[in-house]
This record gives C-alpha cells, sequence and structure tokens, in this order.
C-alpha cells in the first residue's frame, strides 16, 4: 500500500484569538496560590470558561452505577469542545482512559530531544528510526510500556486513542501499539493535522500489532485517536494499516470505542475504498460510509456498551454547547451514569486528563491531569510547560528493566508492583472514603479544596491576575502533586 494522503476537504475559516494579558507587577508565591487561595469570587469570571458554582458541584456528584456485564470490557471516552461550543476562545480536550482495574498509571514528563543520524528507538515491543528532534511532551500512561493513552506536547497538541474492532482481523503479530502511535506523533507533530500524519506513515510503515495489556492472555485491538490543537481537532479511525479522518473546526465531538466517521470524510487512506470494494464491503458506486462499510455485521458486547456511552457523550455535551469549560468536561469524565466513569468487573477508569487550549498563542496551554483512577474521587492538577518543568517523582511507577515482564520472553509470565507513592496514598484514601464516614468526608472536602485551587490558579494565569515567573509555573503540576500526597499522609 502506497503511503499518501487524499485530501477530500481542506477547510479553512478565521482563526479567533482573544486579546492579550497585561502582567501584574508582582507575581503570587506558590503558597499563595496553593495554601492561601481563596480568592473564588474575584476570579470566576464567565469568560474564562470555568464556572465553578454551576460546574464544580456537578463535577463532584455521585451518580448511580451504570449496569454493565461484570466481564464487559469498557474502555475509554474522549471529547473535545471548539468555539462556539467554548465558552472562551478556546479548544477544551478531555479524556478517561479505561483500563484494566489494577493497571497503575504514571504520568511522565518527557524534554525535547536531539538525536543522532540513524538512530534506532524501542518502543514496546519494535524499534522505529528515531528522528532528529523530538518536542517535550507530558503522559499519562500505562507504566508498563513505551507509549501513552493520552498526552500533550509544548506545541499545545493534545491526542487521546481508544480500542476499535473492525471488519479488518486484529493480528497479535506484535508491531506499535495504538499508545506508541500516540507517543510518536506527539513528539514529533507540531499540529495536530501533523501529528496525524505522523500516525498514517508509520502505521503504513510499521503496522499496529501486540497485546494492550499486562497479562499471559493477549488482548488486541485497533485504535481510534482523538487530536487537537489551539486551532482544530482531528478524528482519526483506523482499520489494520487503512484509515480514514474528519477534520473538527466548530462545536463538540466525542469518540467512544467504535467507528464514527460516516460520509464526512476529510482525508482518507488511498486505498481504503478499492480495499472496501475488493472484499465487498461496498459496491464501489454511490455513497461512501466509512462507519458502515468497516463495522463488523455483529456487534460484540464491548461494542453495544460503546454505542450507549458514545450517545451519553454526545448528549452531555450538546446540554452545555455554548458553555463547555474545563470544568463542564471534568464533570462528564465524572459521569458513573452513562458509564463514562466506570467501574466494570475487570476494568475502571484508571486516568484522567482535561486540557484548555487558548486560541491566542500569547496564552500557555494547560493540561489537568489525575494519575489516579476514579476521576469521581481524584484531583485534576494542572501541569504548564516552562523553564522550570521536572518529572514529579510522585507520580513515576518503578522499573525493573531487564528483568521486567514485559521484556522477559514469553511476555507477563510474572507479575511487579508498578504502584507509584500517589497512588499508593489514593488508593488508601479511597479505603477510608469508603469505611470511615468522617474520615473519608474530610478527605473528599480536601480533594475538593485542592482542584479548585488549581482552577483558581489557572484562572489568574489566562486572565493575567497572575504572571508567575517560568520557574515557579514549570513547577505548578509538582505543587499540586506534593500537596495531594500530604493530604493523603
Amino acid at each position: 500500500m502506497r503511503q499518501s494522503v487524499r485530501l477530500l476537504e481542506e477547510g479553512g475559516g478565521a482563526r479567533e484569538t482573544v486579546a492579550g494579558v497585561t502582567a501584574r507587577a508582582r507575581p503570587p508565591s506558590s503558597g499563595e496560590i496553593l495554601g492561601l487561595c481563596r480568592i473564588r469570587a474575584r476570579l470566576l469570571t464567565p469568560k474564562l470558561g470555568l464556572d465553578s458554582s454551576v460546574c464544580a458541584h456537578r463535577s463532584w456528584s455521585v451518580c448511580a452505577m451504570t449496569s454493565l456485564s461484570p466481564d464487559t470490557p469498557c474502555s475509554c471516552d474522549c471529547f473535545v469542545s471548539l468555539p462556539p461550543a467554548s465558552e472562551i476562545p478556546a479548544v477544551i480536550f478531555a479524556k478517561n482512559s479505561d483500563r484494566p482495574r489494577d493497571e497503575v498509571q504514571e504520568v511522565v514528563f518527557v524534554p525535547a530531544g536531539t538525536h543522532s543520524p540513524g538512530s534506532r528507538l524501542q518502543c514496546t515491543y519494535i524499534e522505529v528510526e528515531q528522528v532528529s528532534k523530538t518536542h517535550a511532551v507530558i503522559l499519562s500512561r500505562p507504566s508498563w510500556l513505551w507509549g501513552a493513552e493520552m498526552g500533550a506536547n509544548e506545541c499545545g497538541v493534545c491526542i487521546g486513542n481508544e480500542a476499535v474492532w473492525t471488519k479488518e482481523p486484529v493480528g497479535e503479530g506484535e508491531a506499535l501499539l495504538g499508545m506508541d502511535l500516540l507517543r510518536l506523533a506527539l513528539e514529533r507533530g507540531s499540529s495536530a493535522q501533523e501529528a496525524l500524519h505522523v500516525i498514517t506513515g508509520l502505521l503504513e510503515r510499521y503496522g499496529q500489532g501486540g497485546s494492550c495489556r499486562e497479562d499471559p492472555t493477549s488482548f488486541c485491538y485497533h485504535n481510534t485517536f482523538l487530536l487537537a490543537d489551539r486551532t482544530e481537532a482531528w478524528v482519526l479511525e483506523t482499520a489494520g494499516r487503512l484509515w480514514a479522518a474528519q477534520r473538527i473546526q466548530e462545536g463538540a465531538r466525542n469518540i467512544s470505542n467504535q467507528l464514527s466517521i460516516g460520509t464526512d470524510i476529510s482525508a482518507e487512506h488511498p486505498e481504503l475504498r478499492t480495499h472496501a470494494q475488493a472484499q465487498g464491503w461496498w459496491g464501489g458506486q454511490g455513497t461512501f460510509d466509512f462507519a458502515q462499510v468497516f463495522s463488523l455485521t455483529q456487534q460484540p458486547v464491548r461494542m453495544e456498551a460503546a454505542k450507549a456511552r458514545f450517545r451519553a457523550g454526545r448528549e452531555l455535551l450538546q446540554q452545555q454547547q455554548g458553555g463547555i469549560t474545563a470544568e463542564v468536561m471534568m464533570g462528564i469524565l465524572r459521569n458513573k451514569e452513562s458509564g463514562i466513569c466506570m467501574d466494570s468487573g475487570g476494568f475502571r477508569t484508571t486516568a484522567s486528563m482535561v486540557s484548555i487550549l487558548p486560541r491566542d498563542p500569547t496564552l500557555p496551554c494547560v493540561h489537568f491531569l489525575t494519575a489516579t483512577p476514579d476521576p469521581s474521587r481524584s484531583v485534576f492538577k494542572p501541569f504548564v510547560f516552562g523553564a522550570g518543568v521536572a518529572q514529579a517523582p510522585q507520580v513515576l511507577s518503578p522499573t525493573f528493566g531487564a528483568q521486567d515482564p514485559v521484556r522477559i520472553l514469553p511476555r507477563f509470565q510474572t507479575q511487579v508492583d508498578r504502584r507509584h507513592s500517589l497512588y499508593r496514598g489514593h488508593q488508601t484514601a479511597l479505603g477510608l472514603m469508603e469505611s470511615e464516614q468522617d474520615r473519608g468526608q474530610q478527605l473528599r472536602q480536601q480533594q475538593r479544596d485542592l482542584e479548585q485551587d488549581g482552577l483558581e490558579a489557572v484562572r489568574g494565569l489566562l486572565t493575567g491576575e497572575w504572571a508567575p515567573e517560568p520557574q515557579e509555573l514549570g513547577g505548578l503540576f509538582q505543587a499540586f502533586v506534593e500537596k495531594e500526597s500530604q493530604a493523603y499522609a
């Protein structure tokens, strides 16, 4: 198959920006922001799209659990909002990562790098050719693998992936995981469209495959991706090496473990339609509906459950059209009634992420990450790329080198403890929330307060109320991780 991109709609449109902000003469200290930040009334401006009076209550409400089969492996929901669906001139990105319930996700910062010509890069299972320069990235990833479930780069690109099953057979041979493709795209792409081209190029060259969980029993799937930057978003859906993509330039969109691109195809693999015709899936005449042509005729249970989550997610976005904010997205990720925040048998939401990507390039992008499972009982903590960014050790899992079960063949014959220190503290806190009412309520309130402190810091940052030094801004995520760890201690 030839590697090329067939662009059907280039699109365009004006790129909206907001006015620059004026920095304060004296930036507040970290202590003021984290310990004494009780200035909500002054900073709760609707223009920022962070309406805590409405959304915070919804975010923390606990709805009834969905009645899915305990054996149904539900998996992941991604969301994006662009103006005019967003309340502010910004793209809002969000994802819940639903994975095996005991799997640990770590939050990893990888600085920008330069690499020697001809160097190779070890991904989860295979090596690929390295490029000369890579962007700095922040990743939320299952700690046993190289790639990531979701993340962002210093250029303001965010990506989340989803499992999908189609008429194209899923092979068990080891290649690039969808999570590897995600990280490679963030490291190499300076825009959402450029990141999409990275994924499709690597997909063509190396393919996708290999077990996607840390277990002797293989669990394989193909992938869909939601990619976003400050100006637009793309949905990329794959079936083996084939793919179709849809450009999103306004409104809101979500994906949930199923093919969702119909006839509105903006770009596609050059052999997508001829392959479908050769397989007898499409007659070659008339409308070409990608989801209809490539979706399985008889859907497995996991796909039927995904349809319900997809519809629920779309409805939740529609209910907030014109007022979607970071907190609204957090509330959607915490919605248990829909199954978006899920805990079903062997699977649960193991980590979550929400990002604000302002249209104004002079404003920083902000990424909120939990690093812990169950967003309804976790803290979204703000991360901003800056000069002082370093790895937060509390959210980094231990490493096992050559003795790691993922490195020893046959793989995954033994288990290791990958819990990082924040995960351990959070586990203890969850136990107290369930067993000791008074202490549990106290911990929940501490979580709420800490998250509000982070949202307030971001409001101040984006309105110019707070103008931190680069070193202080780069240490923002670390400061909040430390505060959360202290609460659990």
